[in-house]
C-alpha cells in the first residue's frame, strides 16, 4: 500500500546569522490514508516547521516530501499553492474567520478560488456543515457563535474541498475544557468517516485522542507509535 505522505531524509535548515539551525534532520515519516496522528513535541523541537512542510505553506532544504505521489518538495510557489487547495485543510487555534461573512460565506470561500459555480459551492459549504452539525447556523457570523461553534466552521472549511489531509494546528488552544473536548469527538468522527487527520499539539490529553504518536525532539524524531496496528 501506497503511504499518503512519505518524508524521505528530510532536513530543513535556518540561516539567520552566521550560524546555522537545524530546524530538522534526517525525518522518514510514512502516514497512510485514514490514518490519526498526533505530532507532538515542545517548543522548538520542530514540530511548526514540519507542520508548515506537510501544510506545503514551506519545503525541506533537502530530502523528499511525497503527497499522494507527487514530490512537494520540488514545486514552485503557484504549484504549492495549488495542492495546498486541492490537497490540504487547515484548522488553526484562532479560527482565522471572516467577521463579516456569515458561516455558509466562511466555508465558501476555498471553492471561490477554484472558480466553482455559485450553486455547487453552497451545496458544497452545506454539506460540510451539516458534517460539521451546524446546519442550523449557516446564516450566523462569527460573533454570534459561541467558541466552538467557530471551530466547527473553521473545520467545515477545511473540509469543504474534500482534502487528502486534514492538518489541525493546536485546534483547542483557544477553546475551554468542554469544548476541547467537543472539537476532538468530532474529530474522531470525521476520522471514522475516512478521513486522515495530523494534528499538532503540546497536549498529552489532545495527542491521545489519535491513533498515533509522533513526537519530536530537537528536530529528529524522537519515537512514533501506534496505539493499535495497522
Amino acid at each position: 500500500m501506497e503511504p499518503l505522505i512519505h518524508l524521505e531524509k528530510l532536513h530543513k535548515y535556518y540561516y539567520p546569522g552566521a550560524e546555522v539551525v537545524k530546524a530538522l534532520q534526517d525525518i522518514d515519516i510514512s502516514i497512510f490514508k485514514n490514518e490519526y496522528v498526533a505530532l507532538m513535541g515542545a517548543s522548538g523541537s520542530g514540530k511548526s516547521t514540519l507542520m508548515n512542510i506537510l501544510g506545503a505553506l514551506d519545503t525541506p532544504t533537502a530530502g523528499h516530501y511525497f503527497l499522494n505521489g507527487n514530490d512537494v518538495s520540488q514545486l514552485n510557489d503557484d504549484e504549492l499553492a495549488l495542492i495546498r487547495n486541492r490537497e490540504i485543510g487547515f484548522v488553526f487555534q484562532t479560527f482565522n474567520l471572516l467577521s463579516r461573512s456569515t458561516a455558509l460565506e466562511n466555508v465558501m470561500l476555498p471553492l471561490v478560488y477554484s472558480g466553482m459555480p455559485k450553486e455547487e459551492r453552497i451545496n458544497r459549504a452545506t454539506t460540510a456543515l451539516t458534517k460539521v452539525q451546524l446546519s442550523d447556523r449557516m446564516s450566523h457570523r462569527p460573533s454570534e457563535l459561541s467558541g466552538g461553534q467557530r471551530q466547527r466552521v473553521a473545520v467545515a472549511r477545511a473540509l469543504v474541498n474534500n482534502p487528502s489531509l486534514l492538518l489541525a494546528d493546536e485546534p483547542t488552544g483557544n477553546l475551554d475544557t468542554a469544548t476541547s473536548i467537543e472539537i476532538m469527538g468530532l474529530f474522531d468522527e470525521l476520522h471514522r468517516q475516512g478521513n486522515t487527520i495530523i494534528v499538532i499539539t503540546h497536549e498529552e490529553d489532545i495527542a491521545n485522542y489519535a491513533h498515533r504518536t509522533i513526537r519530536l525532539v530537537d528536530g529528529k524524531v524522537q519515537s512514533d507509535q501506534r496505539k493499535f496496528e495497522m
